[in-house]
Order: C-alpha cells, then structure tokens, then sequence
C-alpha cells in the first residue's frame, strides 16, 4: 500500500509519529534517537524515517510546510496507516513577552486564520489536541527538570506579513506564540478519532530583533523531541 504523498508499505510506518515540517529534521531525530532508523517514504523529498526507541516502534515523518501540507500528511497517516498518534515537533515565535528563544511551547489550543477551520458549518470550531498527550509532555519536561510553558499558539496561513494589530490582540488574549501547523493537525486528528499535540521551540521573537540562524533551526530539536518520545510512549 502507498499513498499520493507515502510510499511506505503497510507496517513501515508505527503508530506513534512524531512529525517535523524539515525533512531534515525527521532526518536528524530518527538518527539521533531511534535505534535502527530506516528511511521508508521520501516521496516529493518528504521524508519518513521508522525505527524503535526502548523496543517500542516509533516513526518520524515530515509535514512540509503550512495547513494544507500538514492536512494531507496526517490525513494519510491517521487514514491509511493507522496511525494513533501524531506529535508535532516545530518551531514558532514568540508572541508573549517573557518568552526566550530555545524554550518551549506546549500548545493547549490552536487559534487560526485558514479556511481549514471551516471544518463544522454554522460553527467557530475549537483546535485543542490530546489531553493524555499534553498532561504526559508537561509531566515529561517536569521530570527534566522544567516547567513548561502551556498556551493558546497561533496557526497562520502567512509567514511574512505585518499584523501588528492582530498580533497585540492575540496577545492580550494570552497566546504566546505564532506558527504555521498546529490547528489543522488538531482539527485532522478530532476527525480520525486520534490523538495529536504540538511542541515548538521558540526559534524568534516578533516584538524583539532576536531570531536563531538557519543552522540553529535546525538543530534545536533535542528538549523538544525528548518530552514528545516520552509522551508518545505515555
């Protein structure tokens, strides 16, 4: 069995994903954290990477960029492959003031701007992910010795663009951080009957001059992807 977007064979893929935008990134956790990582889809240049981590099989698979990417990787995942599980490992940036790049946001909801929330007709539809997935991530970065930052985040259809009035208001509403991803990979795993949430590292900050560098993007995923497998595996 393949998908448009997967060309894994049945069993390829395990039921517990976590899920980056940067193949690279899938890349670099499976090999970084799996044992006997294989690469087992990489259709378009999106790759998916299955191993195990403590006997338990686990799998890392890119979304691409933006709601529609995300939409058709976890659709495909949930639908075809049975799926159970999807945590996002991202980045984002910071809305909220007291937010530092490298700390971690665990998104209790998702707000958005796309027409991908238009899920339920007549209805202002609410993103939130997994309870068990998000109280096992706060209990994760506790046992490591940090208290976790919990919030509303903010799921954009636009990268570049200058909102400084929407970004106050979502501010004064208590969100703390921006990125591309979240809302439609909650919004996908309600509809399945499954379970997701997003952890995202602060990577910039919108009301400050500070942003990582493209190698720091990169490799800013250790924190993160440790409380995600451990929540997974919850």
């Amino acid at each position: 069995m393949s998908t448009p977007h997967l060309s894994a064979a049945p069993g390829e893929i395990a039921p517990l994903v976590l899920m980056p935008g940067d193949p690279r990134r899938a890349r670099r956790i499976a090999t970084a954290f799996f044992d006997e990582a294989r690469l087992v889809t990489e259709v378009r240049g999106i790759e998916g990477w299955t191993g195990t981590y403590r006997g338990t099989p686990i799998s890392a698979v890119a979304s691409g960029m933006g709601q529609p990417s995300i939409s058709i990787y976890a659709t495909e995942l949930y639908r075809f492959y049975d799926v159970q599980r999807i945590i996002r490992v991202g980045t984002a940036g910071a809305i909220a003031d007291d937010l530092t790049l490298g700390e971690v946001v665990i998104g209790s909801a998702a707000h958005t701007d796309s027409a991908l929330a238009n899920r339920v007709p007549g209805v202002h539809y609410s993103h939130a992910p997994s309870f068990e997935l998000l109280a096992a991530a706060v209990q994760a970065a506790r046992a490591a010795g940090v208290t976790p930052r919990v919030g509303p985040i903010f799921s954009s259809d636009a990268f570049y663009g200058n909102r400084p009035d929407t970004m106050a208001a979502l501010l004064a509403h208590g969100t703390l951080a921006v990125e591309m991803e979240a809302a439609a990979l909650y919004g996908v795993a309600a509809e399945h009957g499954r379970e997701a949430l997003t952890l995202a590292t602060i990577t910039d900050h919108l009301s400050r001059e500070e942003k990582m560098t493209a190698d720091e993007r990169e490799t800013c995923f250790e924190q993160m992807t440790g409380w995600a497998i451990a929540a997974l595996l919850a």
